[in-house]
């Protein structure tokens, strides 16, 4: 029979099988402690040693630890090496413990909390320029609903959208853990699994309504079945991880489809919104453009790039408070040189209201609300300011009693721990100051006893002492303690050391307790003081919330007008009507890096309209067309964003949705080739652009032979230019499909521009009218140092080929004569006649609901119009 655990090990234990598949941080004393597996994991991840304590089953027990003081850093590598993780705190003191149930009472524990990489509010394991984003995730009838917030700051967004569409939007959130209901075929690998009933559209509503006092959430938007599915389970997740504290959340916005740029996951990949290819912030546009000088203001830039606008009076409307800050480049230098100084209050407030805020949040948002006032003076009554700015500046004001409160009752620089005390100003509270000023007169009361002990001895050498565990004690050398050990002497021996005697006195152990007691009741009242405090900031935190937003967005305005004139940009011409008229255009990361080696990037124009909607572009590897295709989709992306763009001027007509497919990679865990990836990115690109989208398409058919490849190509530029009808850079270099000018009305052939001078190849990275008239593979060739032989064997194997393509008329011989999508209709005729079959047959009375839904996504499938 095996023997039975320790007390404290059936403890751990049993909070280990609470904490499931967390690692579990159990409180001893200094220390968070790690037991069995969880310390074999943890000491791998954070390089630390890996010990034994006890035995259990006659086995050692592995054991880590890390101090409590320093858990966060910690908690950080843990987090980032996708760890989660249970805390689990004392809930009593040791003297609570031995009260309740003897000397050898074991102190309780519980976990207080579990940290997950979606759920963090400390500024230790956040970044200041990135929102950290939760969102649980259901679908309800062929809808999926998605929630997301970001507890740190309050924000919560909803959305529903088809399942073809999740992918996109999960992207355009930029998650940080997802969490979804069991059995749900459509959930994505890494998704926190959670139990079906807590998605339940009916009790999301019931919890939105008590958590923002409504009757009725009309007020919010039209909420769906699944949207409110995804909020409660959203809301329990939170619950369980908050151990029955929720954090702040404000009123949700319902994010509608259209209300922003759509972008798939690809597009946003392709496009390095907000982080570069390999990773990380540097190299992306959020990078090249980001000059915030607040951690509320980056995040408020990383959301406008990440879901760009399609409504052009909001987006004049930011444009027109860009511009106004541009031209008034004075009174941006003194806001922003406020703005610099603000503490970031969006968190500070997260933290409060989730019940894990410090003196130091408060002091924040006190020194927050004063420089939003601050600011509100600067800006009230400019002339010529924008109407944008009409509806910001009244929200950086109204907190004037609650300031006044906050500057009163906190020192100037509160400490981020208040277990210590110190926070409360001298002065607020006159009964604390009597405690503390009995407190801090210890050293005084406590010299003048020892004096007295003695005078009283005639000891010279006595000394009154503290210490930890014995607390205040009269010491004498040992020579002298015969003395003090006189049964009448008044002292009470209390221990002997080498060399020194240790006694107590009734009147030393009177003002001790008094010492003791005067500090204790101070820390009370400090604490009392500060769950009051907190108390009056929970109570306004929507209005603090709005001041925090406004800021962010004043900060966004006046770092895309800092960055605007520091690149000499321009403020684009929004328009309904579908163009892209750029003159000079210029890349803004490509740029940038040039910038930083002391090269000139060289600006190109690009109309594309109603008559002239699709370019096909030829040239040389290394020229530059796939930097002119991405400069054109940021230099949208920027303006719908509502920022100005790198360019001398921008007539744009409003996206919908936006498509990139420029370079593709394997997907190898998904079974894909680089072509299949190709094939998949153009697909959905064929099946979702309108006649308002913008696309750029790069080489496509390049990863499969020749003649599939040109066949491919060919068919696309078809299906772009006559089914789509969206604007569209297509670059290529199968000359071959130069012939389909002749054809395609509104196609247009461009080249970028390059020359061989004395047998070298000189790239002009210039956009010119006209095909290409070679590709100059063999010249790029030999820049990228392929060994001369092998150059000079491709050039006489291309001229081979060359001679035989002449004679035969080339790889595009006939096909101007092929008519246009005649395949793809013999194809729907055929479509169409199986699914008349289909219904002739059909039995509708016999179907149930579910077998008729099915059937319709069936049909809906086979007739090629998605799921």
């Amino acid at each position: 029979m095996p023997a039975q655990p320790t007390p404290m090990m059936a403890q751990y234990l049993a909070l280990k099988e609470e904490a499931g598949n967390c690692l579990l941080f159990y409180r001893m004393g200094d220390f968070f402690e790690l037991f069995f597996d969880d310390a074999r994991k943890a000491a791998g991840v954070l390089d630390i040693a890996l010990t034994t304590r006890g035995e259990h089953d006659g086995q050692p027990v592995p054991m880590c630890g890390v101090p409590v003081h320093a858990a966060e850093s910690y908690l950080a590598r843990l987090i980032r090496a996708g760890c989660r993780v249970a805390i689990a705190e004392q809930v009593e003191t040791p003297a609570e413990a031995k009260k309740r149930g003897g000397s050898k009472a074991l102190v309780a524990r519980d976990i207080v909390r579990f940290v997950t990489a979606g759920t963090l509010t400390e500024e230790a394991l956040l970044e200041p320029r990135r929102a950290n984003v939760l969102a649980a995730a259901c679908e309800v009838r062929g809808s999926i609903g998605v929630a997301s917030c970001d507890i740190s700051t309050g924000r919560l967004e909803v959305e529903e959208c088809e399942p073809g569409a999740f992918g996109a939007a999960l992207a355009r959130t930029g998650i940080s853990e997802l969490v979804v209901p069991d059995e749900w075929d459509g959930a994505p690998p890494g998704a926190i699994v959670r139990s079906r009933g807590e998605f339940a559209s009916g009790e999301g509503e019931r919890r939105l309504k008590a958590i923002h006092g409504v009757a009725t959430l009309d007020g919010f938007g039209a909420l769906s079945r699944s949207m409110l599915a995804a909020v409660g389970g959203l809301l329990a997740y939170l619950e369980h991880v908050g151990r029955g504290t929720l954090p702040f959340l404000q009123p949700p916005v319902v994010r509608t489809g259209g209300s922003s740029l759509a972008m798939d996951e690809a597009t946003r990949a392709s496009l390095e919104i907000l982080a570069a290819s390999g990773g990380g912030r540097k190299g992306s546009l959020i990078d090249a453009v980001d000059r915030c000088v607040t951690g509320g203001g980056a995040r408020q830039l990383a959301e406008d790039l990440a879901a760009p606008l399609t409504e052009r009076d909001a987006i004049a409307a930011r444009l027109s408070l860009v511009g106004w800050l541009n031209d008034e480049a004075l009174l941006r230098d003194d806001l922003r040189a406020t703005l610099r100084a603000l503490p970031d209050i969006e968190r500070a407030l997260g933290r409060i209201v989730a019940g894990r805020g410090s003196p130091r949040d408060l002091g924040q948002l006190r020194d927050g609300m004063v420089a939003a006032g601050r600011i509100r003076d600067l800006l009230t009554g400019r002339e010529g300011a924008p109407p944008s700015l009409d509806s910001l500046v009244p929200r950086l004001g109204g907190h004037a009693a609650l300031i006044d409160l906050l500057t009163r009752a906190l020192v100037p620089s509160p400490p981020t721990e208040r277990s210590q005390g110190g926070f409360i100003a001298s002065g607020y509270d006159a009964a604390l100051d009597e405690l503390r000023e009995m407190s801090g007169n210890a050293r005084r009361s406590i010299a003048a006893l020892e004096a007295k002990y003695r005078k009283e001895t005639g000891i010279a050498a006595l000394k009154i002492k503290h210490n930890g565990v014995l607390g205040y004690f009269i010491e004498v050398p040992a020579k002298h303690a015969d003395a003090l050990m006189a049964p009448n002497s008044g002292f009470t021996h209390r221990q002997t050391m080498a060399g020194a005697v240790r006694f107590n006195a009734l009147a030393l152990h009177d003002e001790a307790t008094r010492i003791a007691e005067a500090g204790g009741h101070a820390l009370a009242a400090e604490e009392a003081h500060f769950e009051d405090l907190t108390g009056q900031v929970v109570a306004v935190r929507n209005a603090i919330a709005a001041t925090a937003a406004a800021l962010s967005r004043l900060d966004v305005s006046a770092g895309q007008a800092e960055r605007a004139a520091e690149g000499g940009w321009c403020r684009p011409d929004i328009v309904e009507e579908p163009c892209l008229e750029i003159d000079g255009g210029r890349h803004p990361v490509v740029e940038a890096a040039l910038a930083g080696s002391g090269d000139r990037f060289v600006a190109n124009d690009c109309r594309l309209g109603a008559n002239d909607r699709l370019w096909l572009i030829g040239g040389p590897n290394m020229g530059g067309k796939s930097t002119f295709l991405r400069q054109n989709a940021l230099i949208v992306l920027l303006a719908q964003a509502g920022g100005f763009v790198p360019a001398q001027g921008a007539r744009i007509g409003l996206v919908d949705r936006l498509f990139s497919r420029v370079g593709a990679s394997d997907n190898l865990a998904r079974g894909r080739s680089t072509f299949m990836v190709e094939m998949v990115e153009t697909a959905a690109i064929l099946s979702q652009a309108t006649e308002r989208s913008f696309v750029i398409l790069d080489e496509v058919g390049r990863g499969t032979s020749t003649y599939d490849g040109l066949a491919l190509a060919w068919a696309v530029v078809e299906a772009v230019h006559e089914t789509n009808r969206c604007r569209c850079l297509f670059a290529t270099h199968y000359h071959e499909l130069a012939r389909l000018a002749e054809t395609c009305d509104a196609l247009s052939l461009h080249h970028v521009r390059a020359r061989e001078w004395k047998g070298e190849l000189v790239l002009l990275h210039e956009l010119a009218e006209g095909p290409a008239d070679r590709s100059y593979g063999l010249a790029v060739a030999r820049l990228a140092g392929v060994p001369a032989n092998v150059v000079s064997r491709a050039k006489a194997v291309l001229e081979k080929l060359e001679r035989g393509r002449a004679e035969t008329g080339g790889l595009a011989a006939g096909l101007g004569d092929l008519p246009l999508f005649a395949a793809a209709a013999d194809a729907q005729e055929e479509r169409c006649d199986t699914l008349s079959d289909r219904l002739r047959d059909l039995d509708i009375d016999a179907l149930s609901p579910r077998d008729a839904l099915d059937l319709l996504y069936e049909l809906k499938r086979e007739a090629g119009t998605g799921s």
